[in-house]
């Protein structure tokens, strides 16, 4: 392998299939980039406007042209407009995702669906309560439909204050009610992002930014909220379960279908359509063994927690799979989905079907999914995919051995139940690892894989350096592949890597040192075990007081930017492996990488060394535990000491 592949990235598999792009002569995505530079510097540091037609303009950076847009915005007005809009698009993204689940749940109790049902009414109960919605001597699809209407009715609400914000801890409620950034509505608030950030309107950077996390945290404490927990009552709360990772998944004497995406509806019904008898004899018919379904991006996490349907890989995989010459199928819904997926599709057999009407493709076959006709229409798009398995040139097939195991499906209610046991359900062994110095402190991993950085290598660097240093880490998404493909979500991985204490209470209950809680919009359940975590005790009054961090080294969406603010809103220190486009402004860059701090109680930082990233982490984590007056570390390694100031 040159080392151009391997600087590329750091998964073997995705190596293989980046020298066979370049030989079958197929531009992927880290061709696409190299063909991009030098990309804008003006861009880069967020100097450039386009909200309205005197523009575009652009600062210079360097002080010797303009330093106002015609209309004379600063850079401070430009830099401050142009990330709160990316938060508003990031928070549109999932909060319309919750939207989608939320119809779909009032679909099913209703009855106008028969291929869903409720089933964690556990957990339908626990919620409708936090709803207000009076439970006794309701049936169940009462309950339901209740429900589905009252998360509904928060995406147009235009006052009050929405209801998952309750869970918060009460301290941080007060201070964003203090604030005044305690949101209202989903949807209000991404619409009043856009007003205030449109030519004439909002110019005080502090003022943008600040509209900005209250955006974001009507996604977290919102939108990603209702998202998260009503796909478990529909599709069933995840359990700990073992599955398997990497393009090894996919199988050479089998019909391939790979589910790409972010929303878990449809792709939930074809893992059972794969499994139709009367598919699987086509399969056979047509010469396969039968059907292997396999998952990419965050549809790969949702089925993965759910079914232990293998995945496939990560955002930068999408097109690898396709080079592998034995997809026969692949079907998108929304989000991560590159449109140069046709073209790769074009040069092998494969198919592409979309199936979201938000999601379409010029010159791709568009089945779209409805709700009503969930199963059939699985059963119609399995088909297309056994069908094409004929066309396979058998001679262009190249799968990577690549594969390993992992274990996912780690959620806030499973977690109490491991840490506690089935008669004494608790967060306390939690808190007490933490604050006898067993476990150092929790970090959150979470994220996109960019061409920017070698794919998986920054994901990988940093958590291996965290659990070495007894941090416990959680992880969603893309970074959670990443992680999974090392072999970093098993419990044997603790004997290998994890610090002592670690190793202890990995041992005592059987976990991995890295949990696996789902897709990017299930960075909600690690809001809720932060506020379980404060409401067991002994670790503080809010989230800002625990020894937590946060990373997205390998952050690529406005998706992250949006995440990332309703961490630091809600108190969590939160490290970017690249900067947001704010470095043209010394006061944005000043205000949410510092001044923040003392506001809301956690702020941003950006660096791109992951093993410096996770040593800043760790550096914070101790300082939170200096606060706490907690003991030292039971089992203390060498100090880790930094270089340079952070």
């Amino acid at each position: 392998m040159s080392e151009k592949h391997i600087q590329r990235s750091y998964d073997p598999a995705s190596q293989k299939m980046i020298k066979k792009a370049e030989s079958d002569n197929v531009k992927i995505a880290w061709d696409r980039y190299d063909a991009m530079q030098p990309q804008c510097g003006f861009g880069e540091l967020g100097l450039c406007c386009k909200v309205c037609n005197m523009g575009p303009c652009r600062i210079d950076p360097f002080g010797e042209g303009p330093q106002e847009g015609v209309c004379g915005a600063t850079k401070d007005t430009i830099v401050a407009r142009n990330l709160t809009r990316m938060i508003a698009a990031g928070s549109a993204a999932h909060s319309d995702h919750g939207r989608d689940i939320a119809h779909t749940l009032l679909l099913a109790a209703r009855g106008q669906t028969h291929d869903y049902k409720l089933k964690d009414t556990e957990k339908l109960k626990k919620v409708a309560l936090l709803y207000g919605i009076d439970i006794n001597g309701k049936s169940i699809e009462k309950i339901g439909e209740e429900l589905g209407e009252k998360c509904l009715s928060e995406f147009g609400q235009q006052e009050g204050e929405l209801k998952m914000t309750k869970r918060a801890p009460a301290k941080r409620l007060a201070l964003w009610r203090k604030l005044g950034i305690v949101p209202r509505g989903i949807d209000r608030e991404v619409v009043e992002i856009m007003h205030r950030t449109t030519m004439g309107v909002d110019n005080d950077y502090k003022n943008i930014i600040n509209h900005g996390m209250r955006t974001a945290l009507a996604d977290g404490w919102g939108g990603s909220m209702i998202a998260t927990e009503l796909s478990d009552i529909l599709f069933g709360s995840p359990k700990p379960i073992r599955a398997t990772v990497n393009l090894g998944v996919l199988k050479e004497d089998q019909v391939n279908i790979v589910v790409h995406g972010h929303e878990p509806t449809l792709s939930d019904v074809v893992q059972q359509a794969a499994k139709d008898p009367e598919l699987v004899a086509l399969a056979k018919k047509y010469g396969a063994k039968g059907i292997n379904l396999a998952g990419m991006c965050c549809t790969a996490n949702e089925i993965l927690m759910r079914h232990g349907i293998p995945s496939a890989g990560n955002f930068l995989q999408q097109e690898l799979a396709i080079l592998t010459g034995a997809v026969e199928l692949m079907m998108v819904d929304v989000q991560c989905v590159m449109p140069a997926l046709s073209v790769a599709a074009n040069c092998f057999h494969t198919k592409l079907v979309t199936t979201s009407p938000k999601c379409k493709f010029p010159g791709v076959e568009h089945v779209e999914f409805k709700e009503e006709r969930a199963l059939e229409i699985a059963r119609n798009i399995i088909r297309m995919g056994v069908e094409n398995f004929k066309n396979r040139a058998k001679e262009r097939i190249e799968i990577p051995k690549e594969i390993r195991g992992l274990v996912a499906g780690f959620t806030t209610e499973n977690t109490f139940h491991i840490l506690g046991g089935k008669y004494r359900a608790t967060f306390r062994p939690l808190n007490d690892a933490i604050i006898s110095g067993r476990l150092r402190g929790a970090a959150g991993v979470v994220g996109c894989n960019n061409p920017n950085i070698r794919q998986d290598w920054a994901h990988v660097s940093m958590v291996k350096e965290l659990i070495k240093h007894d941090v416990l880490v959680v992880q969603t998404g893309c970074s959670a592949i990443a992680c999974a493909k090392e072999g970093l979500l098993t419990p044997e991985s603790a004997f290998k890597l994890a610090g002592r204490g670690l190793q202890e209470i990995c041992q005592a209950v059987g976990i991995p040192p890295v949990l696996h809680v789902g897709s990017c919009v299930d960075n909600s359940r690690i809001l809720i075990i932060l506020s379980q975590v404060i409401k067991e005790g002994g670790l503080g009054e809010d989230l800002s007081d625990i020894p937590v961090a946060a990373a997205a080294p390998e952050w690529m969406s406005e998706k992250a930017v949006a995440i990332g603010f309703y961490a630091v809103a809600s108190g969590v220190y939160t490290i970017f492996g690249t900067p947001q486009p704010v470095l043209g402004s010394e006061n944005v860059t000043n205000y949410i990488a510092a001044e923040l701090e003392n506001i809301v109680g956690g702020k941003f930082a950006f660096e791109a060394d992951p093993i410096r990233a996770a040593q800043m982490m760790i550096k914070h984590i101790d300082k939170k535990r200096e606060a706490l007056k907690l003991p030292p570390l039971m089992y203390e390694r060498e100090p880790v000491r930094m270089t340079n100031n952070d």
